[in-house]
């Protein structure tokens, strides 16, 4: 039982080592990575850019007890 057991084991472990990723396929993968790290670092760029050149609006200044409701009209019967 125990040398079935083990030829199972190692059987599986060539199995794993053989269908594991190539050196062409790990390249491939490391630089997909980095060109999406570069991307992402982009877009967080651009968008603070943006944030930057947006001036900033204060919304305290207007009183909210000096605003006035809108008038609504009676309906003549």
């Amino acid at each position: 039982m125990k040398k079935a057991l083990i030829a199972g084991l190692l059987g599986l472990s060539v199995l794993f080592v053989a269908c594991g990723p190539k050196g062409e396929d790990a390249d491939k993968k490391k630089a997909d990575s980095i060109r999406v790290a570069d991307s992402i670092a982009k877009v967080k760029a651009d968008s603070a850019l943006a944030a930057a050149a947006t001036p900033a609006v204060d919304t305290t200044k207007v009183d909210s007890a000096k605003v006035e409701a809108p008038k609504v009209e009676e309906k003549k019967k």
